[in-house]
């Protein structure tokens, strides 16, 4: 199963993305969670000590890596490189395994221009392409706020994208945002999980404000979940059996819609 995972920064989106990859995990899965945030928290929210965090080195930043591949050099201008590098080795040889997670981090491209056409942009769109069209393991995107690492021909392959909402506007809008860049790329399976839901007025305001969206679940706000990012446990590992269920029901409901 692969699934995306896009929302506003702070909604929540790393906290879903690492508790489903978790759960599958424990259930016997072999699980490769990618972190296509910029503003990578996937490690934090697995429970990677900070000590091997330390020790991750983005894709983004493998600089002899990229220029092998790629046949062009980092961060100059007007060069012929390669538009489709072999890919298919490096989630093995990259990934950090924890709690039977294998984390591979993408990290950010630093350069000019939405879409640039430069070597490291190219060799990571062809990676998450190999990740989502080829590899055979369950896969958990953590995504930007929007779809910016899927294109036309990478979304058949995504089961569904799950948006992240919390009760609050900003999210609301960011959240339409990436309803309409995923209808663009052609991906149709995008639904909401409602997150940080303090009072029935919260999941009713998000619903009536998402009524032409399926809303697949309510998380509750949850202190437990601070708690275990404050204390470097993995995310599943502080939350009360309530919230717990909700995210086993949500991975039970799209496992049973992707064998459909």
């Amino acid at each position: 199963m692969k699934i995306a995972v896009a929302g506003k920064g702070g909604s929540g989106k790393s906290t879903v993305a690492g508790a489903l990859a978790l759960l599958q995990a424990r259930a016997g899965c072999r699980v490769l969670a990618v972190d296509a945030d910029p503003d990578a928290n996937l490690a934090s929210v697995l429970g990677v000590p900070a000590e091997l965090q330390r020790e991750i080195v983005p894709i983004s930043e493998h600089r002899a890596l990229i220029e092998e591949r790629t046949g062009a050099k980092v961060r100059q201008y007007g060069q012929m490189f390669k538009l489709n590098p072999e890919v298919a080795d490096i989630a093995d040889n990259c990934a950090l395994v924890h709690e039977g997670v294998a984390l591979l981090v993408l990290g950010a491209i630093e350069a000019g221009g939405s879409g640039c056409a430069c070597p490291e942009s190219v060799l990571i769109k062809a990676l998450v392409a190999d990740l989502v069209l080829h590899k055979d393991e369950a896969l958990v995107m953590d995504m930007e706020a929007g779809v910016e690492h899927l294109g036309r021909g990478t979304a058949r392959g995504v089961d569904t994208m799950l948006v992240v909402v919390e009760p609050s506007r900003m999210s609301l809008d960011c959240a339409k945002r990436v309803f309409r860049m995923a209808a663009e790329i052609g991906l149709t399976d995008v639904r909401v999980v409602a997150n940080k839901i303090a009072t029935p007025d919260d999941e009713r305001w998000l619903r009536d404000a998402l009524a032409d969206r399926e809303i697949v679940a309510a998380i509750p706000l949850s202190e437990g979940i601070r708690a275990a990012d404050r204390d470097g446990r993995p995310v599943v590992n502080g939350l009360d059996g309530e919230t717990l269920g909700v995210f086993e029901d949500l991975l039970q409901v799209l496992q049973w819609e992707a064998a459909r």
